[in-house]
C-alpha cells in the first residue's frame, strides 16, 4: 500500500514535465506565462537568478543548489539582476530568438559569459478534474535553499543527474531526469510539510505525528465506515480532543476531509468507462448510490451521471 503522501500525488495523476536546461548570459530576463493544473518548477544547477511571481511583493533570490517550485501555475519572471527587470521578454519571444528547437540546452542571454546561469525547469502536470487540499493550499512558492544538501546525499546526486542528464545527447537522458524530477516533487512537498509553517497553510495535520497516522489509516482504506472516533483511536487521541486538533490544524472537521477525499476517488472511478454509478459509489465508500449521489452533488454541484457525461464530451471534443 502506498504511504499518505504518495496516495495523494498519485491519485492527482500528477505528471512530470523538463522544459528545457538553461545556459542564460547576462543581461537577460524570462516571463513565464499562468497555465492551469501544473506545478512549476526551476532548480539552480549554476549560477543564480531572481524569481518574481505574480501576486508576491518581493522577489525570490534563488541561488546555486536552490529549488523553487510555483504549485498554482502562477506567471512568473526569471531575470539575472534588479537592474535587468528591462530586458525580460516573454518566454516564446525568448525561444524564437535563441532559436531553440526543444532539444539540447537553451542558450540565451547577453555578453557575459562568466555570468553563466544554467537552470532545470519543468512543470508537473494535475489532471484536470483532480484536487486536494495538500495542492490547493500550498502557498504561492516554495523556494527550498540548498536542496541537494539538505535534502541529503541522494537527492544532492539526484539533483546534479539531471543537471548532467537533461537536454544532453545520451540515449534515454530526457526520460531519466523526468522520473528523477517526480521523485524531487514528492520530496519537495514532503520537506515543506515537516516545516513548521505548514500549519499557517491549514494543512498542519500533515506534520503532526498522532493526526497524520489518522489520515494514513484511512487513505490505506478509504471505503471504511469512518467516524471521528475511529480516526481518534487510531491517532491515540480522545475524539473530542483529536477533533478539536484536526479542526485547528486543517481548517476543516475530520469527516470533512473523509468526504472531499472519498469524492476525489469516485471522480477517478466515474472517469473510467468501465465503471457504473455503482462501482464509483462503492469505491468511494457508499453502500448505495442514492446516498452517494446526494453527497457528490452537495461537494461538486453535479451529479455523477452528469460528471461522467461531461467527461466524455471533453474526451470526444479532445
Amino acid at each position: 500500500m502506498l504511504d499518505l503522501l504518495s496516495d495523494i500525488l498519485t491519485s492527482l495523476s500528477m505528471r512530470g514535465s523538463l522544459y528545457f536546461r538553461t545556459s542564460f548570459t547576462s543581461p537577460w530576463g524570462v516571463a513565464v506565462p499562468s497555465f492551469e493544473n501544473v506545478a512549476r518548477f526551476h532548480f539552480a544547477h549554476r549560477g543564480s537568478c531572481l524569481v518574481s511571481v505574480d501576486g508576491v511583493r518581493e522577489h525570490v533570490s534563488l541561488e546555486q543548489g536552490d529549488l523553487i517550485i510555483i504549485p498554482h501555475g502562477a506567471s512568473h519572471e526569471l531575470f539575472c539582476s534588479p537592474d535587468a527587470k528591462d530586458t525580460i521578454l516573454q518566454m516564446e519571444t525568448v525561444l524564437e530568438r535563441s532559436g531553440y528547437n526543444g532539444s539540447g540546452v537553451l542558450v540565451y542571454g547577453g555578453e557575459e559569459p562568466n555570468s553563466e546561469t544554467q537552470l532545470i525547469c519543468g512543470h508537473f502536470s494535475i489532471g484536470e478534474h483532480a484536487k486536494h487540499i495538500l495542492i490547493e493550499r500550498l502557498p504561492p512558492y516554495i523556494h527550498l535553499k540548498n536542496y541537494g544538501e539538505a535534502a541529503g546525499k541522494w537527492m544532492e546526486a539526484t539533483l546534479r543527474v539531471i543537471g548532467d542528464e537533461a537536454g544532453g545527447q545520451r540515449l534515454g537522458g530526457d526520460l531519466i531526469a523526468l522520473k528523477m524530477s517526480e521523485a524531487i516533487f514528492a520530496q519537495a512537498i514532503r520537506s515543506f510539510i515537516e516545516e513548521s509553517e505548514a500549519s499557517k497553510w491549514g494543512l498542519g495535520a500533515f506534520s503532526d505525528i498522532n493526526l497524520r497516522r489518522a489520515l494514513d489509516a484511512f487513505h490505506k482504506a478509504p471505503t471504511e465506515p469512518w467516524t471521528v472516533e475511529m480516526l481518534a483511536q487510531w491517532a491515540g487521541m480522545s475524539r473530542t480532543s483529536f477533533a478539536v486538533l484536526f479542526k485547528k490544524k486543517m481548517m476543516m472537521t475530520p469527516m470533512q476531509y473523509v468526504t472531499s477525499w472519498r469524492m476525489e476517488i469516485a471522480k477517478k472511478l466515474l472517469s473510467s468507462p468501465a465503471m457504473s454509478l455503482m462501482d464509483a459509489a462503492e469505491g468511494a465508500g457508499y453502500s448505495t448510490d442514492s446516498a452517494f449521489a446526494r453527497v457528490f452533488k452537495k461537494e461538486t454541484g453535479q451529479t455523477p451521471a452528469g460528471f461522467r457525461n461531461s467527461i466524455r464530451s471533453e474526451r470526444r471534443s479532445a
